[in-house]
């Protein structure tokens, strides 16, 4: 516990107050930002900043040129208090005076020291830098001198510290609830969006970027001896579009073909809006061999709870057909599906029309099932009658069997 002081003990609402170390620290941890605040000359300053906590030590993120730093350079230091809130809700009363919020947050007192110790400094930033995701100071370059000369980093002990919380619902009068109007919270919550790459980046979205989810929605690695499936990413776009500029690759799909790299990105994006909505997981194809990309494919019609999914959505550059890049890329869905997924039915749906994927299909053992008339509407508004094609569990061993001898080189006669 952290032991009240003048400053932290509360004039009103003290049932909200509390002195909890690990509360706090937790509040501390889970916050990116905070709030600093400092007097310069007399006059009041607040400062948005970083910060970390390491032990009992939260230190702040600043350059070396800022008031506040400048100002801690002193043997005696700077008095600072450091605020961080969370705000969990809006709570909607009957009454306008009883409108209020549901928050978590911590208020921190003391006098900071710039951090001179060049090892401790080293400390904090890799801290700083590991708080956004773990691993991230391993992938990324280190300050160098001229960087670290011109940021700061100032520590101030943990010791007055105060947290305040509200929670609940409405507290309304008695005499109000039988006014007419609505009354509730509306939670609050801080999430994640989909990473968007800087320019010129080729590299994967990392995993801890990834939301955790479910393992059906998880578009993992997938490596074998002629294609690797990676997550599709919107950095794939140039080299996608080059890929499958061909009109026949988008003969039968069921959109139009990306007239340019920037109209491959926003295909891109809308196939990653679905995979956020937990509609698809997408995956792009790269030769294993040049390390160029190929194609794209992905699950699509996920259903956890009946063990099912679809595989489709697949383009696949033309000089590519007919190869082990397509043949190996079937068999790892089909393995994620049927052994890490444990589904019991894998499904395909195809053009009436595309009798070269009804083919390919029908090579990977799968079983065709019907017609489904007037399933979708073409690129240019005609209505298509889709192929539909299954394979079960069961049909699995022998059907990976087969693949995998397709993929088996062929022996010359005679050698």
């Amino acid at each position: 516990m952290y032991p009240p002081t003048a400053r932290t003990t509360a004039t009103r609402t003290r049932d909200r107050m509390h002195y909890d170390r690990a509360t706090a620290h937790a509040l501390l941890d889970e916050a990116y930002h905070c709030a600093l605040a400092f007097t310069v000359d007399g006059e009041p300053r607040v400062l948005p900043t970083l910060h970390v906590r390491v032990d009992d030590t939260l230190y702040l993120h600043g350059s070396t040129g800022s008031r506040p730093l400048l100002a801690a350079r002193g043997e005696t230091g700077l008095p600072v208090c450091v605020a961080v809130t969370h705000l969990d809700g809006l709570v909607y009363a009957r009454s306008q005076f009883h409108h209020s919020a549901n928050y978590r947050s911590v208020v921190v007192h003391g006098t900071a020291r710039l951090v001179d110790d060049a090892a401790e400094k080293a400390a904090v930033l890799t801290a700083l830098v590991e708080k956004v995701a773990t691993g991230r100071s391993a992938e990324s370059r280190p300050p160098n001198r001229r960087e670290l000369a011109e940021t700061a980093v100032l520590a101030l002990p943990l010791r007055e510290v105060s947290v305040r919380i509200r929670t609940g619902g409405v507290n309304d009068e008695p005499a109000d609830e039988s006014l007419p109007y609505w009354a509730g919270v509306l939670p609050l919550r801080l999430t994640p969006g989909r990473p968007e790459p800087a320019p010129g980046v080729t590299a994967p979205v990392p995993a801890y970027l990834r939301p955790a989810r479910s393992p059906w929605l998880d578009p993992v690695v997938l490596r074998g001896e002629h294609v690797v499936l990676e997550p599709l990413d919107l950095s794939h776009a140039e080299e996608l579009h080059a890929a499958t500029e061909d009109p026949e690759v988008w003969r039968h799909l069921g959109g139009p073909q990306p007239a340019d790299v920037a109209e491959m990105r926003r295909v891109i994006a809308a196939y990653l809006d679905a995979q956020e909505c937990g509609e698809r997981v997408c995956w792009v194809q790269r030769c294993a061999v040049t390390g160029a990309v190929v194609g794209t494919t992905s699950y699509y019609e996920i259903d956890p709870v009946r063990r099912s999914l679809g595989i489709g959505h697949t383009w696949l550059g033309r000089p590519w057909w007919r190869t082990g890049v397509n043949t190996e890329a079937k068999l790892l869905l089909l393995g994620r599906a049927f052994d890490d997924l444990d589904a019991v039915r894998v499904v395909w749906h195809t053009d009436i029309r595309n009798e070269r994927s009804q083919r390919a299909i029908e090579r990977l053992g799968a079983s065709r099932e019907g017609v489904l008339r007037q399933h979708r509407q073409r690129p240019d508004g005609s209505w298509r009658d889709t192929v539909q094609y299954s394979m079960l569990a069961q049909e699995w061993p022998n059907a990976q069997v087969r693949l995998r001898e397709r993929l088996r080189p062929t022996v010359p006669a005679g050698s």
